[in-house]
């Protein structure tokens, strides 16, 4: 599901089935990456501190940890590979290898990705056996679409579930970062002041937006219009709103400035997004 990025778009999350083998492997990448327990079980060390995937327990490994695994057995994991700042979610969450519990809420997300993939990934392959060479591309770049679709959408109900189910320190600065997540996603409609902000966490505004880029990698207007867009993936799932009604729920003054953030985001206009169909 990987594939070379719009010059405009960030680099996208990429989402895929994987089968481990009995044979103990190693690896390290540039992305951070989720591997979420769905069928069966494996085994995954990072800095030589085990863990067990199964249906009950995942893990987050950070980008440029060199992470050892091995299946137990047959076994089916999902893995969501997330390149750095795509993820709508603090930086510092991915500073150190996490376990997850599989909790009701992130079971549902996992087991309904990965049936929209595997349906993905199926009807990719009738539609190549299906077509003639000459029409394979058209089928393949749709495909190509949906992937990219359902691991954005995939990527943005995770981030609300794993910021919920982490439990962070508030660290020596007094910053709470995972409150003030909360917080942006809970006025996503509204102006942010930054000031205001600022003052209400007890720091002037250059002391707060040091702390802020080091806790969320960016700054808090670019961190507040990832939260938008990826909100609006949730609202467009129901065909019901208007987009200028997204527009406005997400906090974009007009239909035309959300839908040129949109598209530069996900490299496809709201609209286009909307009519994709994964079911």
């Amino acid at each position: 599901m990987h594939e070379h990025e719009h010059k405009h778009t960030i680099d996208a999350p990429a989402l895929s089935l994987r089968r481990f083998g009995a044979i103990s492997a190693c690896d390290v990448h540039t992305f951070h990456q989720i591997v979420l327990g769905l069928d069966g079980a494996m085994e995954m060390a990072v800095d030589g501190v085990g863990h067990r995937i199964d249906a009950r327990r995942a893990w987050l490994i950070p980008a440029g940890e060199l992470h050892e695994y091995v299946g137990i057995g047959e076994n089916r994991q999902l893995v969501l590979d997330v390149p750095c700042a795509s993820l709508a979610l603090p930086e510092r969450i991915f500073s150190r290898a996490v376990p997850l519990t599989m909790n009701e809420g992130l079971t549902g997300v996992v087991h309904e990705a990965a049936l929209l993939a595997a349906r993905i990934d199926a009807a990719s392959g009738a539609d190549r056996c299906i077509a003639g060479e000459r029409d394979a591309p058209g089928h393949e770049a749709r495909a190509v679409l949906l992937a990219r679709r359902l691991a954005w959408d995939t990527a943005a109900r995770l981030a609300v579930l794993i910021g919920d189910s982490i439990g962070v320190e508030v660290p020596a600065s007094g910053l709470d970062y995972a409150r003030i997540d909360k917080w942006l996603r809970a006025h996503l409609s509204e102006p942010l002041r930054v000031t205001d902000l600022a003052a209400h966490c007890g720091f002037g505004e250059r002391r707060f937006h040091q702390l802020f880029d080091e806790a969320f990698g960016t700054t808090p207007h670019r961190y507040l219009q990832r939260l938008r867009l990826d909100t609006a993936l949730t609202l467009l799932c129901d065909p019901r709103p208007t987009l200028i009604d997204v527009a406005l729920t997400v906090g974009f003054a007009d239909q035309s400035a959300f839908t040129h953030a949109f598209t530069r985001r996900f490299g496809v206009a709201p609209g286009q997004w909307r009519a994709m169909r994964m079911h």
